[in-house]
């Protein structure tokens, strides 16, 4: 787990954390202006971890995913509403939480923040980008290159925070002894591309740290226009999941 401010901006508006009892980590990327992103990817990111502990014995991952981003959008959307200088923070969230028996993770998001897995050395992205170009690249409008390059991509369409409700995407997926998964704000991907992930993944993959490291540094050689955050998670079958700590 590691974040970085990159090379243009003054501040770090992401934030990340974990739970590994829970196994549960989440990787959030602020916005708004007088500190209000610092203050909405801080908070976002307590209220899941919170709120997911609370729900623990209530319901299954999905609806326990859902109701942590509720409750998280519920605490920085309040929190905007008590200080004028805040409103309209928000924040992008991805999250995931692996079962007890590393058998499946939950997955869930609101923005363009991403979750990608890989396994047998092929990288697959698991979320969608809650963003302009994004639908834009669905409806086949631009292509995923011009999305890139596009003026256009930091236009998001969903976000924690900035409306009384949010609808995030939660969808559970299989996993694997030897998958890695990778939780990143927008600041990693921006720079480089899915093909440049899974080659820094497979070559690195034998060390989590070292890996978050390489790809922090790749995203800033290339520029380090945003703030940039990575989480990496490898489940090994004989073992419990680890991360590489920050």
């Amino acid at each position: 787990m590691l974040t970085d401010v990159g090379r243009v901006r003054a501040h770090n508006e992401d934030a990340c954390a974990a739970d590994t009892q829970l196994g549960l980590f989440v990787v959030c990327d602020g916005m708004g202006g007088a500190a209000g992103g610092e203050i909405a990817s801080r908070e976002a990111a307590a209220a899941l971890l919170k709120t997911a502990k609370q729900l623990q014995l209530d319901g299954g991952p999905l609806e326990r995913m859902d109701g942590a981003i509720r409750a998280a959008n519920h605490t920085v959307y309040q929190h905007a509403r008590q200080e004028p200088r805040l409103r309209g923070m928000g924040t992008t969230l991805v999250a995931l939480e692996l079962s007890r028996d590393a058998a499946s993770a939950c997955v869930a998001h609101a923005g363009d923040s991403r979750c990608y897995r890989l396994r047998a050395l092929q990288l697959e992205r698991l979320t969608q980008d809650h963003s302009l170009v994004e639908e834009q690249v669905r409806l086949g409008e631009i292509t995923a290159e011009e999305a890139r390059r596009s003026h256009l991509r930091n236009v998001i369409t969903r976000v924690v925070g900035s409306n009384p409700n949010v609808q995030p995407d939660v969808v559970l997926h299989t996993v694997q002894p030897g998958d890695i998964f990778l939780l990143c704000s927008d600041g990693l991907t921006r720079d480089l591309s899915d093909g440049d992930l899974r080659s820094i993944l497979n070559r690195h993959r034998r060390n989590l740290a070292h890996t978050a490291r390489v790809l922090v540094d790749a995203a800033n050689l290339l520029g380090g226009g945003d703030n940039i955050t990575v989480i990496l998670i490898a489940v090994d079958g004989d073992a419990p999941p680890q991360h590489s700590g920050l």
